[in-house]
C-alpha cells in the first residue's frame, strides 16, 4: 500500500515541490522513498518540467552543498542524479583521492559497469545521513552509460573520485545507501572527522578504529 503522496500523479507532485524558491528539502535516512528502486525515465516528465526540475536539484546540490544530488533524495522516484565538482580541496587530498572538477552534468537511467578490479576506500559522506562519515570501498574506475537531460547517449569511463561521486549516485537509484557499503567501524560523526580523520587517506583511522582496507 503505497503513502498518500504516491498516489498524487508524479507530475503534480514534481510541480508541487518545484513550485517554491530556494533550494528543495532533502530526504533523510529511513524515508521508504531512499529504499526502493527508482523508475527508468521514459519522458514521465515534459522538457520543460524537467528542465526546473533538473535547475532545482542543481540548486539544492549547491546549497546543501553536495557534489552529487539523486532524485530520490528529494522524494522523487526516477533515475535521474546531478553531479558538480569543483574539487576545492588540498593539493595532498586531491592527489590521494584522485580527485578533479567535475562540470555539471545530468545522469539519466545511468549505470555503472566496473572497469578493473581495482577498488579504492576513502571515508565518504551523504546529504542524506546528515552528520556523519564512514569508509567505503569502490570501484577505482567504472564505464558509466546513460542518457544527458536531452536524451543524448552517454558513455563515459570515471576513474578516482568522478568515479565515487558517480556510483555514489547510482546506488541511491537503486535503494541502497553509502553506509550499506560502509565498514561499520569506520562510522565517525563530523566533529570526529574533523578532529582525528582530516588525512588524505583512512590508513591511520583503520589502525586506530580497527578495521581492514581492501
Amino acid at each position: 500500500m503505497g503513502t498518500p503522496n504516491d498516489r498524487v500523479p508524479l507530475t503534480e507532485r514534481v510541480e508541487q515541490l518545484i513550485s517554491g524558491d530556494g533550494p528543495l528539502p532533502i530526504v533523510t535516512a529511513g524515508d521508504p522513498v531512499l529504499r526502493r528502486v527508482s523508475d527508468p525515465f521514459d519522458g514521465q516528465l515534459d522538457s520543460t518540467l524537467l528542465a526546473r526540475f533538473v535547475e532545482a536539484l542543481r540548486v539544492t546540490m549547491h546549497a546543501a552543498p553536495g557534489v552529487g544530488l539523486a532524485a530520490p533524495q528529494v522524494g522523487v522516484g526516477l533515475r535521474i542524479a546531478v553531479i558538480e565538482d569543483p574539487a576545492l580541496v588540498p593539493t595532498e587530498v586531491a592527489v590521494a583521492r584522485a580527485r578533479v572538477p567535475q562540470p555539471f552534468r545530468v545522469l539519466v537511467n545511468p549505470v555503472c559497469t566496473p572497469v578493473g578490479s581495482k577498488r579504492a576506500s576513502f571515508f565518504e559522506g551523504c546529504l542524506s545521513v546528515p552528520g556523519y562519515q564512514a569508509v567505503v570501498a569502490r570501484h577505482a574506475e567504472v564505464r558509466l552509460t546513460g542518457q544527458d537531460e536531452h536524451g543524448r547517449a552517454v558513455d563515459e569511463v570515471f576513474g578516482g573520485w568522478p568515479a565515487r561521486i558517480v556510483q555514489h549516485e547510482s546506488d541511491h537509484l537503486d535503494g541502497t545507501l553509502c553506509l550499506d557499503r560502509a565498514e561499520p567501524r569506520s562510522l565517525s560523526s563530523h566533529q570526529a572527522m574533523t578532529e582525528h580523520w582530516a588525512q588524505p587517506t583512512p590508513e591511520e583511522a583503520a589502525r586506530a578504529l580497527g578495521f581492514e582496507l581492501p
